[in-house]
């Protein structure tokens, strides 16, 4: 088992010079004159700045550690008998005749028509950059997209009234980027945290921009604390800090400003504050979303301890929530604190395993458990397997946060490509011969085929390959439908991920039908 590397990393831009100890990451033999490329040095230099990955808004970053269990752990179990949500006939159960659909909502009346979402695309620069082609390409995928926090207090153009936002014309451009393609299935979510709330952003996209999925924050799987973000320029810093933001430095104190003027800093941070979980408070935020017009509520919390987890699933059950997303670390972002990224937390398979037995709790006690959804480091069909089966009955749908967005910004730069080799003239001509999907899109929208960005169809792209191995991975197990994923349909291959998930170790599983096929062992007959 091997963990991250201290006092270096990619994600910082940091290395050491010789090989480090092992505890601390320190050079060996760390030298005086040595220039200090390690994160101890630059941090001699930079300060604050190297606690976050680099360079900011050109990347997104996700923990490079590795847990004592992950979903590798874990086997996919198959079988030659039978089909479950189909008829048994070769000729019938093709893989192709997997339904891969879900519900979502207490009523089950959100459909989508693959069981994954984006993660909250927010206020950061590569969220904002890369919004239509999440957005469009989560419409015409049939899936959700969540417009993160801090959309309206970053807005520029944001107007207010009273502290409180009247219009956000970023805001305005997020929820049209995707009703503009949206077909029925599928919705945008908007979620606040405490500052969003205290500008009033839950009143102006229900009531003004008619947005009918609103989500709730307690954190997620990158940090325990609130988001932020890199800003410029002192007005802009300045401008944040009247809104109610914590910035630092301040950017009226006189030291900040005479180092930002030599050079010294490059810009400031925005921050937000920490959310204080009460009960009461929390099923009076709820009702107060539902009078404001919200079709439906959900929750989305952090790879928090496992008290704050049973809070979370209890309060959303008496809440009767209509989601509720459970993020694991290791985490992605677009700008985290990178030590926090991969040292702080519960890992995904260790959280969603608590999360079963807790919402087995419940069922048992004859309570509403909402839909689960699960969050943090899954990117391919078998996470999406894995994670459906580990906590099945209730894990409805998986949040790939960096993973749609790296499709988006794969098949954007492609488009970028594709422009500057034929130009605007031949781009429906170098779209359809660059995408394997394209020829399909184009049939399907005819005429308005050249508007969709090309990271929109990268994301449509890399949706459609999710669905045809996921069809394939449950054709496999002979399960026809989502819905008849369960936890039978996995084996753990340690004794380690067995004790921690209730999973059967794979040479434990399946033994009394063993039994009962082959009969009483030698060892059973007396003589």
């Amino acid at each position: 088992m091997s963990f991250s590397q201290p006092n270096r990393s990619p994600a910082t831009n940091t290395k050491t010079r010789v090989q480090p100890a092992p505890v601390s990451g320190i050079c060996v033999t760390c030298l005086d004159g040595c220039p200090g490329p390690c994160e101890i040095g630059q941090s001699a230099i930079k300060c604050r700045e190297v606690i976050y990955p680099q360079p900011y808004g050109k990347i997104t970053a996700g923990a490079d550690k590795d847990y004592p269990c992950d979903f590798s752990h874990f086997n996919i179990q198959g079988t030659c008998v039978g089909a479950i949500g189909i008829e048994p006939d070769p000729d019938k159960a093709l893989f192709p005749a997997v339904d891969c659909s879900t519900s979502l909502g207490k009523e089950g009346t959100i459909k989508l028509s693959f069981p994954v979402f984006t993660g909250a695309v927010g206020s950061t620069f590569i969220a904002r950059a890369n919004w239509e082609e999440m957005a469009i390409g989560a419409a015409i995928s049939g899936i959700m997209v969540v417009a993160g926090e801090n959309i309206c207090g970053m807005d520029r153009q944001a107007e207010f009234r009273n502290g409180k936002v009247t219009r956000s014309p970023e805001m305005e451009r997020r929820v049209h980027a995707f009703r503009q393609w949206f077909d029925g299935t599928g919705a945008i979510v908007v979620q606040a945290n405490v500052e969003d709330t205290n500008l009033g952003v839950p009143e102006y996209v229900i009531q003004k921009l008619g947005v009918e999925v609103f989500e709730l924050k307690w954190g997620q799987g990158a940090k325990d604390i609130g988001g932020e973000v890199q800003l410029g320029s002192v007005e802009r810093a300045r401008q944040l800090k009247e809104r109610g933001y914590l910035v630092m430095p301040d950017p009226d104190s006189e030291s900040a400003l005479k180092a930002f003027e030599a050079g010294g800093i490059k810009e400031f941070e925005r921050h937000s504050r920490l959310g204080m979980v009460d009960e009461e408070s929390f099923y009076s935020q709820v009702e107060h979303l539902r009078g404001l017009g919200a079709k439906y509520v959900t929750l989305k919390t952090g790879a928090y301890r496992p008290a704050d987890l049973a809070r979370a699933i209890k309060y959303a059950s008496n809440a009767q929530l209509d989601l509720l997303t459970i993020d694991g670390a290791g985490g992605g972002t677009g700008m985290s604190p990178w030590r926090m990224m991969n040292e702080w937390g519960i890992p995904t398979t260790f959280l969603e395993s608590l999360a079963y037995g807790m919402c087995e709790r419940l069922r048992k006690q004859g309570a509403y458990v909402p839909p689960i959804a699960i969050a943090g480091g899954l990117s391919l069909e078998d996470h999406i397997f894995k994670a459906i089966a580990l906590g099945a009955p209730y894990v409805k749908a998986v949040c790939l946060g960096r993973a749609l967005m790296t499709a988006a910004m794969v098949g954007k730069t492609q488009g970028k490509k594709i422009r500057e080799k034929v130009g605007e003239d031949g781009m429906e001509r170098g779209v359809l011969g660059t995408f394997a999907v394209a020829a399909e899109l184009k049939d399907r929208f005819a005429s308005d085929f050249v508007k969709i960005p090309p990271g929109a169809i990268g994301v449509y792209s890399y949706v459609s390959r999710l669905k045809q191995g996921l069809q394939q991975l449950m054709a496999g197990a002979r399960k026809f439908a989502l819905e008849h994923i369960d936890r039978n349909d996995l084996v753990a291959l340690s004794r380690e991920a067995s004790a921690m998930s209730g999973i059967p170790y794979v040479m434990e599983s399946d033994m009394a039908e063993v039994e009962r096929i082959l009969g009483p062992s030698p060892a059973n007959f007396k003589e």
